[in-house]
């Protein structure tokens, strides 16, 4: 037989695609070519490749894998944790601190750019640990025909135009489409969150559909096979397939948060103020003061109190702090950035089959005709599934499980005489059994329409109706009264006869043609039920101002009676056909008021996540599947569960250990509490720093010598750094924490423009008490120009260090500080003890060094004022911008 040439073009039209979520043009035309076309096109043919060509095909593209493992080395990621601006600054200023021997300084900020770094290497270093766990998904083998022969090889060899044969319980190696089909099923819910297998056919039947997943000719990579068997050809693989188009956007540098943009603004406004001031300072003193080299120490000094070095600190303490906090309430922080996302969540997107429901499909009603509870119709139930021989399906088994089962149906009494197989043509399965009476009984299960032709009557309240036209419209009725319930349906029908002997040459004494003239018993249902505590759980995220939205692949009906159970409204409801028509603007303003999204494919539900962000929302994502793991990707804060498949546990950044919930809510509150307290940070230092720029310059300009002495400045802002460093461990008022709080620069601006020039005001009065009231002018002579600088730069050294150690009670709450709201016990000792250090230091052994001066006794009382009045003035500041909403 002559060897085929793969049309290149074919090749190329299927890996060229881009890493998005879809499956390729290749694979939807595939879809509905019929067979002979379908084997031109991927020059094939039904007895299987050659050797040769199947060697020469994985050659030319590559193995059948998911990711490729492409880390980056180690010099790339600590190149890549170090571009922060932030890690800039401090490497300047550090590098210059050792050059010009401030050691102190220099060892300080080489901590924290070690800190910040190493945390960033560590976050780096997981990164492709998802594409790791795809890859071992697909460690297996399958039957391909080559050389005319079945033979098994490792699924990475398998190539394009492979044909390929599934049985039960196989593994679909690569997207595969269906030549010839017997009652395949597949369970697919790993890509669509489906409880329940569906059917793949050697012919498609939906050709018009615009859902990749719902297309019933292509069996995907990634699924199994429930039931059945089936004959197809290879027309995708590897990176090419739509499993493989996930691994290659879960291998995606992760999008920056919420919380890292923000992080980012404030040190490039920090970094602004230090661009600004740092060359002001030094060209007003040294033209000033004549003295170059004094003036250059003097500004070094002023960026490293602009410099927040404490910020990483600050930050890695609050989220180790909450990821511990979480940990010990059964939650798995894997990403700690996320925390904070979690707390200025206020959209959650859930998908529904493992995350709101127990992914256990279970019997959840056994009733008569009209509906009503019915322990005849569970015995028959029972009794159908027991005796069966066949391979038992999800059905059988809930029906076997059922807790009250045992209890009404009395199966010792009755004996097993024959069986009816299953098959999809009639779709129903009968038993016999010999009832304690001596006669034989029929009892057949299946899809209502399919029972109800073999029934002459039904039965309801032991009274015997016919079957004739306007029974059979109102049972209709019924019965579709529980599927759109979201239930899964079973019709349930009986007969009794005389016991009947074998005949001769039959290996049973009973047929298909013995399903007729039934009596239509009830119906037995199915859902996958929801959590317990789903409910209780939304109602708290509610609560807290959280909008929950369900994103699901499963059918809209199913996902309604989820919804309802739950307590979420259904008034607004998209499904995956309407988001593929819609823009990416017209689906961001349609997703603000749908609560429901279903029959979605992977690709939509990362386009929701996105169009939802796009509306300045931060979205977190709730997914247990395969299907999950690019929205958990997308999602500012991606949240998985115990139960969820391994690359769903990569892709998060956070897994509920536990399966209630409630913990989720827990959660919320704690990473709120986190940015609050990341956040009196930021206050704090932003403000103090824009208060000190005015500070620093007005001083510069007409005070005749250095207002404070460079080691001056740094020991003000060591002291000033460890009388922060118990804000982690701070108390957060439960208003704070109430509502989401997204991380608003504008809010930031307004606080910092507002709150620091109250510093200032009081710097100012320090100034000229010093100057006028303790007679600082003096600089006639070497000595008293000395002497006033040393006693100038000890004022306003204690009354800096004190006011701002002092007002960190001020900004920590909303409410009135000391009387309607109290810091942490080790927030108010760190604070007791700098406030003591400050008064202590100018008249000790270390004040001598450091150039300070015992201050006058009138001192001590005026200071008192001042951070009286301070604390007054910036709490009435403080109360008007709440007033105003602005903060």
């Amino acid at each position: 037989m002559p060897t085929a040439v793969f049309p290149k073009h074919v090749f190329a039209a299927i890996h060229r695609e881009k890493p998005q979520i879809h499956v390729s043009k290749v694979v939807v035309e595939a879809a509905t070519m019929d067979a002979a076309s379908l084997l031109a096109r991927f020059a094939t043919r039904s007895s299987g490749l050659m050797a040769e060509e199947a060697d020469g095909r994985l050659a030319e593209h590559g193995p059948n894998v998911l990711a490729k493992d492409q880390r980056p080395g180690m010099a790339r990621l600590v190149w890549r944790a170090a571009i922060n601006p932030l890690v800039l600054l401090l490497t300047v200023l550090a590098c210059i601190s050792f050059a010009t021997g401030d050691v102190r300084a220099g060892f300080v900020m080489s901590l924290m750019i070690v800190l910040g770094v190493g945390l960033k290497l560590v976050q780096e270093a997981r990164a492709d640990s998802a594409a790791a766990k795809l890859r071992a998904m697909i460690s297996v083998t399958a039957t391909v025909i080559r050389d005319g022969q079945p033979l098994e090889v490792p699924v990475s060899r398998i190539v394009s135009g492979d044909i390929v044969q599934l049985a039960a319980g196989d593994m679909i190696p690569a997207d595969v489409r269906i030549l010839g089909a017997k009652d395949l099923f597949v369970t697919q819910g790993s890509l669509t969150g489906e409880s329940f297998p569906v059917e793949k056919f050697g012919v498609e039947k939906n050709a018009k559909t615009t859902v990749a997943v719902e297309l019933t000719s292509i069996a995907f990579l990634g699924t199994s096979v429930e039931s059945g068997s089936a004959t197809g050809v290879v027309v995708a693989t590897g990176g090419a397939t739509y499993l493989g188009s996930m691994a290659q956007l879960v291998t995606q540098p992760q999008a920056e948060t919420a919380f890292d943009k923000g992080i980012a603004q404030f040190t490039w406004l920090m970094l602004q103020f230090v661009i600004v001031m740092v060359p002001l300072v030094f060209l007003i003193n040294g033209f000033a003061k004549g003295n170059w080299g004094e003036a250059f120490f003097f500004a070094i000094a002023v960026a490293v109190g602009l410099t927040p070095e404490m910020l990483p600190m600050i930050v890695a303490v609050c989220l180790s702090k909450g990821a511990l906090a979480m940990s010990r309430k059964q939650v798995i922080v894997k990403r700690i950035n996320a925390i904070q996302n979690l707390g200025a969540m206020d959209v959650l997107c859930t998908d529904k089959t493992g995350t709101l429901t127990m992914d256990r499909v279970i019997l959840e009603r056994h009733c008569d005709v009209e509906l009503k509870e019915s322990d005849d119709v569970l015995a028959l139930a029972y009794m159908n599934s027991h005796f069966q021989t066949g391979l038992k399906n999800i059905l059988d088994r809930a029906i076997l499980a059922h807790t009250e089962t045992h209890a009404h149906a009395n199966i010792p009494e009755y004996a097993k005489v024959d069986e009816i197989p299953f098959d999809f043509q009639r779709r129903i399965m009968s038993v016999v059994v010999r009832t304690p009476e001596g006669t034989d009984r029929i009892i057949s299960k299946g899809a209502p329409e399919a029972i109800f032709p073999r029934c002459a009557n039904f039965e309801l309240n032991g009274q015997f109706y016919p079957m004739d036209h306007a029974h059979i419209e109102t049972l209709k009725h019924e019965y579709e009264r529980l599927s759109a319930d979201g239930f899964r349906v079973l019709a349930m029908a009986s007969k009794d006869i005389p016991q009947r002997g074998v005949v001769a040459g039959d290996a049973t004494p009973y047929t298909q043609a013995d399903e007729s003239g039934l009596i239509l018993k009830g119906y037995v249902a199915f859902l996958d039920p929801p959590k317990d505590t789903a409910a209780k759980a939304i109602l708290a995220l509610q609560a807290h101002g959280v909008i929950v939205k369900v994103v699901t692949g499963d059918n809209d009906l199913v996902a309604r009676k989820i919804c309802k159970e739950v307590g979420l409204s259904t008034e607004f409801v998209l499904l995956g056909s309407d988001v593929e028509a819609m823009s990416d603007e017209q689906l961001a303003e349609a997703a603000l008021q749908t609560t429901l999204f279903a029959r979605v494919s992977p690709a939509h539900k990362q386009r929701i996540i996105h169009a939802l962000q796009s509306r300045k929302h931060i979205v977190g994502f709730m997914g247990d599947g395969i299907n999950d793991a690019p929205a958990l990707r997308a999602a500012d804060v991606g949240i998985s569960v115990d139960t969820a498949v391994d690359i769903a546990k990569e892709s998060a950044d956070m897994i509920l250990l536990e399966k209630s919930l409630m913990v989720l809510e827990a959660g919320v509150v704690e990473g709120r509490k986190v940015f609050a307290n990341i956040l009196k940070y930021v206050r704090m230092g932003a403000s103090s720093n824009f208060g000190n720029m005015f500070s620093v310059l007005g001083a510069s300009v007409f005070v005749p010598y250095l207002p404070m002495a460079p080691i001056q400045i740094l020991a003000n802002n060591m002291l000033y750094d460890i009388s922060q460093t118990a804000i982690p461990t701070d108390e957060v008022d439960p208003e704070q924490v109430e509502k989401p709080r997204p991380w608003d620069i504008r809010q930031l601006t307004r606080f910092i423009v507002c709150i620091g020039p109250c510093s200032s005001i009081f710097d100012y009065t320090t100034f000229f008490i010093m100057l006028y009231l303790f007679q600082c002018w003096n600089v006639s002579t070497p000595d008293a120009a000395a002497n006033s600088a040393s006693l100038f730069q000890t004022g306003w050294f204690v009354e800096s260090l004190l006011t701002q150690t002092l007002i960190i009670h001020v900004i920590r709450t909303n409410r009135i500080p000391f009387l309607q709201s109290r810091a942490s016990w080790p927030l108010i000792v760190t604070s007791a003890c700098i406030l003591g250090i400050g008064i202590a230091i100018p008249s000790s052994p270390l004040g001598s060094y450091l150039g300070f001066t015992p201050l006058p006794a009138l001192y001590w009382p005026l200071l008192a004022l001042t951070l009286l009045s301070y604390v007054i003035l910036t709490q009435l500041v403080k109360s008007w911008l709440l007033r105003m909403n602005w903060i």
